[in-house]
């Protein structure tokens, strides 16, 4: 494999679109409430992308380090843990990944508030800053708190409310309180893949001492977990659409949810925790294609 193939290996392509689904809601509340840019719109995606690749980069390196990338991990192979890539190499990634990522956040927070607006600025900066630690301290370093079954937690507040409100704001500098359901909807789909993913290895994370949520709740109660996860995601929705009264276009968003309840319904039965890895990619697109759908209904 080339040079180029290892890195784009490692950056976990497949993970991108999950990614930039709350930017595409929050970009869509902003059309509705019209104060669209194409200019903070298209900065925020390259942002947000930065930020996940960073993360898997981080997620290799943290794991590859402490052990847990081994010949047990179901998933697909790592670049380190397969030796495409080494410590030192992904390590000049991060640090690379990060400062172009610091770069696009700051054109991003220009561009929405400009010189004037000193404090909107460096709060957003301060968020920017926290969401690049966040992507490092998942895995890497003695206090990874994706070891302390916080990753959950961290990826609603950043996937979900950081990305949906946060991208509202940018475009609108107005607070509202429905965008909060959107925003929660995203938040716990974006949960529900790192829950799957986190159960698929509960076996071999629980014996590198790996604490996600689903080793501390054990096989029964983190399906449990799952099953609320996704359904609070399709309460807050419906929620949304009622309280806004979108229901004409937007609410075609909602179809997904006939493919999560399959997939529930899978999840239930399962009792092979591998068997779990093609779900992954299931809940990852169908909280993509709930961003697009519920963007075109307010295109229309």
């Amino acid at each position: 494999m080339t040079r180029v193939k290892a890195w784009v290996s490692a950056a976990r392509l497949r993970t991108l679109p999950l990614s930039i689904s709350g930017i595409i809601v929050g970009s869509a509340l902003a059309y509705n409430a019209g104060a669209f840019r194409w200019d903070i719109c298209v900065l925020a995606l390259l942002a947000t992308l930065g930020f996940q690749i960073l993360s898997n980069f981080a997620n290799d390196y943290g794991d590859g380090v402490k052990g847990t990338d081994n010949d047990e991990r179901i998933g697909p192979a790592r670049a380190m843990q397969s030796g495409l890539l080494t410590a030192a190499q992904l390590k000049k990634g991060i640090i690379f990944t990060a400062l172009v990522t610091s770069f696009l956040s700051l054109a991003l927070i220009y561009t929405a508030f400009g010189a004037d607006e000193f404090l909107k600025s460096l709060v957003f900066f301060i968020l920017g800053l926290s969401a690049i630690i966040a992507a490092v301290k998942y895995t890497v370093g003695r206090g990874a708190y994706g070891y302390r079954g916080l990753g959950d937690f961290f990826v609603f507040v950043f996937f979900g409310l950081v990305a949906v409100k946060g991208t509202y704001y940018m475009f609108t500098q107005e607070w509202n309180f429905e965008v909060l359901l959107p925003a929660t909807t995203i938040g716990l789909l974006s949960v529900a893949v790192l829950n799957l993913n986190n159960m698929r290895d509960r076996q071999s994370d629980a014996r590198v001492n790996k604490n996600t949520l689903a080793v501390i709740m054990g096989e029964k109660k983190v399906k449990f977990y799952h099953y609320a996860l996704i359904g609070i995601a399709f309460l807050a929705a419906l929620l949304f659409f009622y309280l806004t009264n979108t229901w004409k276009w937007s609410s075609v968003a909602l179809l997904v949810f006939a493919i999560l309840i399959k997939h529930l319904v899978y999840v239930m039965r399962n009792v092979s925790p591998a068997l779990l890895d093609p779900e992954l990619k299931k809940v990852a697109l169908s909280t993509f294609f709930f961003s697009i759908l519920f963007a075109l209904g307010f295109l229309f």
